[in-house]
């Protein structure tokens, strides 16, 4: 399995690029969008087995301000339009014409709006994977989670957003036990490698852009609303989440109603990354989709 890495210029930085496994003609390239902003490429190297087993190349790439695509401070820059303006340049630089594309939980958000407002032309399916179609909507589902956790840590969630101080250890503890619930465990070294390896974490860009936690929006995406625009996604739509997600099933399920040509796979014992917590069975849920998808095309 060939592995290649490389960077593509992008607003006086560099955007790291992965691509697992060779071209080939009978099957698409999937791209890869991770989420945060600024939670990098690694975790997705857990699906280099779907490359080798479905003989399907693979595109992951750092989007600009974590990773391997890391920057200076650039508040400025830390918007929708940056990454989805990346997004672009990185199908024409590497000459991307069809495609299928799977957005992880920000990176869904990407996909999203790519697909309402662009109308890309060459995307065979898009895979929404624990996302969301609203920033609003995401906010109230995890302030209903908030109210199942211990009344201490209720109170400090709630003393934090009133005062905006993130910082107590009250609040810290808290919110690692929310995301331990419906996010993913601290990486042991058991996890797997692209897990546990060190990387650089884009904080400036998920503060900026999305806010303090997953549950209080106020950055540049705290009015991200597409819910009124998603029946205009006519592409092949495969929706996943974890029973257990950030991604709630009401979430889900409301991503479901609206887009038509859509389906949806819950995922009984996977929080917000059922491609860890159920590796196996999520890689067979997604080669099956790909496949079906280019045979009925």
């Amino acid at each position: 399995m060939t592995i290649e890495e490389g960077y593509m210029p992008y607003l006086n930085y560099q955007t790291y690029y992965r691509i697992v496994g060779s071209p080939n003609p009978t099957k698409k390239p999937l791209i890869l969008l991770h989420g945060g902003p600024g939670s990098t490429h690694n975790y997705f190297e857990l699906f280099d087995q779907l490359a080798l087993e479905d003989d399907r190349q693979i595109i992951m790439y750092d989007q600009l301000g974590c990773g391997k695509s890391a920057t200076d401070s650039r508040p400025d820059l830390w918007h929708a339009k940056t990454w989805l303006n990346e997004l672009m340049a990185l199908r024409d630089f590497l000459n991307i014409t069809e495609c299928h594309i799977l957005g992880q939980s920000w990176g869904g958000m990407l996909a999203i709006e790519y697909l309402c407002d662009h109308k890309p032309t060459g995307i065979l399916s898009v895979i929404l994977s624990s996302t969301l179609p609203s920033a609003e909507l995401w906010a109230q589902e995890q302030h209903r989670m908030i109210k199942l956790m211990s009344p201490p840590h209720q109170k400090a969630i709630a003393e934090a957003e009133a005062s905006d101080d993130f910082t107590k250890l009250a609040y810290l503890e808290a919110n690692d036990e929310f995301m331990k619930r419906h996010a993913a465990d601290v990486p042991s070294p058991d996890s797997p490698e692209p897990l546990r390896r060190k990387k650089v974490a884009g904080t400036e860009s998920y503060i900026t852009a999305w806010g303090p936690n997953e549950f209080y929006p106020n950055g540049t995406l705290a009015g991200w609303d597409y819910r009124d625009k998603l029946h205009t996604i006519t592409v092949p739509t495969l929706i996943t989440s974890g029973t257990d997600d950030l991604s709630t099933p009401l979430i889900a399920k409301t991503m479901n109603d609206r887009i038509p040509n859509s389906q949806w796979e819950l995922f009984a014992t996977s929080r917000h990354m059922p491609f860890v917590d159920e590796h196996a069975k999520y890689l067979v849920v997604l080669k099956d989709w790909l496949n079906k998808v280019e045979l009925t095309n």
